[in-house]
């Protein structure tokens, strides 16, 4: 699957409590800024793909997460943020182990966009004690399998 790092919202990046993803994407960038709202997905399907990258952990093992797809009209995703796709509150065992896939999904096209997009993770009944997740746009998503450290194939 092809990452590029101009869509990539989070690598590898710790979520304990709730926050949003290290990196937001500008859909307008300077030179073309023409209004507030963008429709983007047009021509071909995009994806966000958002996947444990490393196990999460909390003492009960009842900690919830739930990732979200914003827009607002600033990099802090708080001024007019709309909220375009949501897991819901996932169960811990849903989102804990490492590879798993927390959400694979084609991006709403038609839909008015703000100019910067965000993901936000939201943790409840918790904190996490450790973990740490992927998020990113991709036009094509294909099947995954992690293998551990000196897999070897014959």
């Amino acid at each position: 699957m092809y990452v590029d790092a101009n869509l990539e919202f989070s690598n590898a990046q710790a979520v304990t409590a709730t926050a949003l993803a290290t990196n937001v994407v500008d859909l307008q960038p300077q030179s073309e800024r023409l209004n507030a709202l963008q429709n983007i997905g047009i021509g071909e399907e995009a994806y966000l793909v958002v996947q444990t990258q490393t196990a999460a952990t909390d003492t009960g093992s009842d900690a919830t997460l739930t990732v979200t797809l914003e827009s607002a009209d600033d990099a802090g995703i708080t001024t007019n943020a709309q909220v375009h796709f949501s897991t819901g509150a996932l169960a811990f065992a849903a989102f804990s182990p490492a590879g798993s896939k927390v959400a694979v999904v084609k991006l709403p096209q038609h839909l008015a966009y703000r100019r910067f997009l965000g993901v936000r993770y939201t943790v409840a009944n918790g904190p996490l004690t450790a973990g740490a997740f992927d998020a990113f746009i991709t036009k094509d998503v294909q099947a995954q399998q992690y293998m551990k450290p000196g897999y070897t194939t014959a």
